[in-house]
């Protein structure tokens, strides 16, 4: 999830995850005992649970975290001569037919492959990328807002535009936010090619606020959330994740009984993150190793209070507050990488022109 990451609920909750340190060297192939791991900077794992790769496999794992998945993708490309590490994880289905296009990875199918939820596999042909996690970017509500003024909360995208929501969504640049993008592109999978500009026309007649990221989104400006609460915030739908009502209760002080931010689930769009071998990796060995236990039922059970994403083993256990509070939309809006990568900077670019201008 860029998005994640996708997961920036976990930048905005101030999780702590692993910081980089070391050169970026990771000795010669197949015989160093480190193994560095490229990111955005939203990855996060257990102390416990990497200690006990480590100790298993006699890897050192060393994370190099460069800034969201599309600096982290586009910095792989420029050095795919020379990479920085040996895995990357992090690049979405946003970014995916970039990374594949540009030679990025070389093929390994990761033990436990056979383990992954059918719908997420790809690349079947070639297994140069290995499915991590998945997420949903969609409109959050705030409850109490909606039951004190007693309107139904919005529960798909044509709500949105209707007279009873003018002035209440607040989303992110879809130039330069991973859910801002999410939020464009679930609009062009409902609406298509000819109908997307024309929804946009009206979200911006009916009020719509975009400001540059989830962080001011989300916490300064969605009265639903812990930190909008404190800011006197007044928008009470935002773009955000399907997770983030969970967030909501997990870190709250007593923990509330129901969470006070809901998801109107038919605003939603699947974004998948994924990882590979990168095609000149000093240890491929140890990067094989990496691969394998990032869908390891330990990795995988652990993910999703660690990054707020779902896991994408089928045996995964899933978090009781996501299955309470934030399950995964049933009929996410879904675009094909490729789809994606013939249209996204001109559908950015379009976007700009009409709603930001």
């Amino acid at each position: 999830m860029t998005k994640r990451k996708t997961t920036a609920v976990v930048i905005g909750l101030g999780l702590v995850t692993l910081s980089a340190c070391g050169s970026s060297d990771s000795g010669g192939a197949g015989d160093s005992k480190t193994v560095t791991l490229v990111s955005h900077d939203s990855w996060a794992v257990s102390k416990s649970v990497l200690a006990d790769f480590e100790k298993q496999s006699g890897y050192k794992v060393r994370v190099l975290k460069d800034g969201d998945a599309g600096q982290a993708v586009n910095k792989a490309i420029l050095t795919k001569d020379n990479p920085q590490g040996d895995v990357l994880f992090g690049v979405d289905n946003t970014l995916l037919s970039r990374a594949l296009d540009n030679g990025l990875f070389q093929s390994y199918e990761a033990k436990g492959s056979d383990q992954i939820v059918q719908q997420y596999r790809i690349d079947q042909d070639r297994h140069r990328v290995t499915p991590i996690d998945s997420g949903d970017i969609c409109v959050n509500y705030d409850k109490a807002y909606f039951s004190k003024h007693k309107l139904a909360p919005p529960a798909s995208f044509d709500d949105l535009i209707k007279p009873a929501y003018k002035n209440l969504l607040v989303t992110e640049n879809a130039g330069t936010s991973s859910p801002g993008l999410g939020f464009l592109l679930g609009t062009a999978a409902k609406y298509g090619d000819d109908g997307w500009q024309d929804y946009w026309k009206k979200l911006k007649a009916n009020g719509v606020k975009v400001v540059d990221g989830w962080e001011q989104a989300y916490n300064d400006e969605f009265s639903g959330s812990a930190g909008g609460k404190k800011a006197k915030a007044d928008r009470p739908l935002v773009v955000s994740y399907a997770s983030s009502p969970p967030a909501e209760v997990i870190y709250a002080d007593p923990k509330p009984k129901a969470a006070p931010t809901g998801v109107a689930s038919g605003t939603c769009f699947r974004q998948v993150e994924y990882a590979g071998l990168l095609s000149n990796a000093k240890n491929t060995k140890g990067g094989k190793a990496l691969l394998d236990f990032l869908i390891s039922v330990k990795f995988q059970d652990d993910m999703p209070l660690n990054m707020f994403v779902y896991p994408v083993r089928e045996t995964a256990q899933v978090p009781e507050e996501f299955v309470k509070f934030g399950p995964q939309a049933k009929n996410p809006e879904t675009l094909a990488p490729a789809k994606i990568a013939d249209n996204r900077d001109q559908w950015v670019k379009s976007w700009t022109s009409l709603v930001l201008k």
